[in-house]
């Protein structure tokens, strides 16, 4: 998301954009004011659903005096211009990015919107503007379009992520069935399998009926990797949590392996989960403790089930 008011503890860098501080601005019918720069009349304007691929400068401009950049996007982003989707929710009718449905590929434009209107919304929302923002002055974006995604572009790119994401998401789970096979050999343990490929075994059968979404399971537990290193309990007080956990199954406060993993068990039940990282924390690492596609083994003793 675009951040549309500036950090009061930004730099200001002065620059001559003299085509900022002009008269010749016409307004749209929500009284967005622009400037088309250049318009290279490359295909169809842009509409909701697509995706904008631009170079974004802020500068804040007052009558008569030079123009001072107070945001660059551009050089935030190792001088790539960024992605912003054409319907990203206004903060109000004028609101500068109403001013990309003007635009094609290759245009460039000046959206400026004036600081009387800032401070109001600033106000309202209980803000605090930079001391340097004055009455009568204006907030600029300055927007080229250098490429754009059709809405079926951006899904076909959505589908074409979502499958490759799969594709890996099976090929590691694959890797990691192969050692949680391994370690229940060593180990000799039998735990049951399930269509998602999370592995259990209960250890101490619980009593009335299994936990459903929408209940509350207390539990204590201790996390592991398969080779033996712990990095999270709430019954060791080496990580100053020794209170039960509870957990609203069904509401996704937890990864998936838990979240199935909870649902076989029953009110004192003692179990082991054997979760691959597909269902856990997949390939993003969680500190040195806890490596890209950890496969995980927790000690569950559900205290409660509500």
């Amino acid at each position: 998301m675009i951040k549309r008011l500036v950090p009061a503890a930004l730099a200001l860098a002065v620059v001559g954009i003299t085509s900022c501080n002009n008269d010749s601005f016409k307004k749209t019918k929500e009284g967005l004011e622009y400037r088309i720069v250049t318009d290279k009349k490359e295909g169809k304007n842009l509409s909701a659903g697509d995706m904008a691929t631009v170079k974004l400068r802020i500068y804040y401009t007052e009558k008569d005096k030079k123009d001072s950049l107070l945001q660059d996007y551009v050089a935030m982003n190792g001088g790539q211009p960024i992605e912003i989707p054409v319907d990203v929710p206004l903060q109000f009718k004028s609101d500068w990015p109403a001013g990309l449905k003007l635009l094609s590929k290759g245009d460039s434009a000046l959206f400026r919107i004036p600081t009387d209107t800032i401070m109001k919304l600033s106000a309202a929302q209980g803000g605090q503007l930079p001391p340097f923002i004055k009455k009568g002055a204006y907030v600029m974006y300055s927007v080229v379009v250098v490429s754009v995604k059709t809405e079926a572009e951006v899904k076909q790119a959505q589908e074409k992520a979502q499958q490759e994401m799969m594709q890996q998401s099976a090929s590691q789970m694959a890797i990691d069935d192969k050692l949680m096979q391994d370690y229940f050999a060593a180990n000799n343990l039998k735990p049951t399998k399930t269509g998602t490929g999370l592995y259990y075994l209960i250890e101490k059968e619980g009593t009335g009926s299994t936990a459903q979404k929408g209940q509350t399971v207390t539990v204590d537990y201790t996390g592991k990797l398969l080779n033996g290193n712990v990095f999270d309990s709430n019954v060791d007080p080496k990580f100053q949590h020794v209170e039960p956990l509870s957990v609203r199954v069904g509401d996704g406060q937890v990864i998936p392996g838990w979240e199935e993993g909870l649902m076989l068990l029953k009110k004192g039940s003692r179990a082991k989960l054997f979760i691959p990282s597909p269902l856990a924390y997949g390939s993003q690492a969680r500190g040195e403790e806890m490596p890209a596609n950890s496969v995980l083994v927790f000690d569950i003793d559900v205290k409660d089930i509500k």
